[in-house]
């Protein structure tokens, strides 16, 4: 049994290899702005959990004796669920927005096994965001680091200046949660040891 995982995200695979797990990477296809779109109204946990359940669906078909993981992470601050900020320009408005508030990382997960089983969660962590000056907050959106993270912001790296703390599963926060990884699993009846590699 292998563990597939449809997302191209260096971080979660990183949070995997650490784990003693060697997925296949295999990313999904999905239109994340039409499925957002559509759910407009909905609340913030549903339309993550939205974009979790397209990834998992477009590619657990294609292996369906192993475990399919697809997850999806998005802040939720001031009212508002924001997901990457793709420039540097949209980075530095977003820290500028953030600096000093408190926020939500949501994390929606989809784990699919054998048989057709299914376990969907979203995990919620409070992030603290500190008050960085104008000039790293700058120089932070320059890196290139913030520009494909939800939230503009990475806690396993330089982003990690920059947060005062989090209430909650670090791992969720970088774009996998560990531990609900593992209740999936359970819930499947398969041991998180088997499927560690070395």
């Amino acid at each position: 049994m292998r563990v597939v995982l449809a997302s191209g995200s260096p971080s979660r695979l990183m949070l995997l290899r650490n784990a003693g797990v060697e997925p296949i990477v295999h990313p999904a296809n999905v239109d994340e702005e039409s499925i957002l779109r559509e759910r407009v109204s909905a609340p913030p946990c549903d339309r993550v959990a939205a974009l979790a359940r397209a990834k998992c669906g477009a590619v657990a078909p294609r292996y369906p004796e192993d475990i399919t993981v697809g997850c999806d992470s998005m802040l939720f601050i001031q009212g508002r669920l924001t997901g990457k900020p793709h420039t540097i320009e949209e980075a530095i408005r977003r820290w500028t927005a953030q600096a000093g508030k408190v926020g939500t990382l949501l994390t929606a997960h989809c784990v699919a096994g054998p048989g057709g089983a299914r376990y969907e969660e979203v995990s919620q962590t409070a992030v603290h965001f500190g008050t960085p000056t104008k000039r790293d907050i700058e120089a932070y959106a320059a890196s290139g680091e913030p520009l494909p993270c939800a939230g503009a912001f990475t806690l396993e790296a330089l982003g990690s200046w920059f947060i005062d703390r989090i209430e909650g599963d670090p791992s969720g926060v970088i774009g996998l949660s560990m531990s609900t990884l593992r209740k999936a699993l359970y819930s499947m009846g398969i041991d998180a040891s088997r499927l560690w590699n070395r």
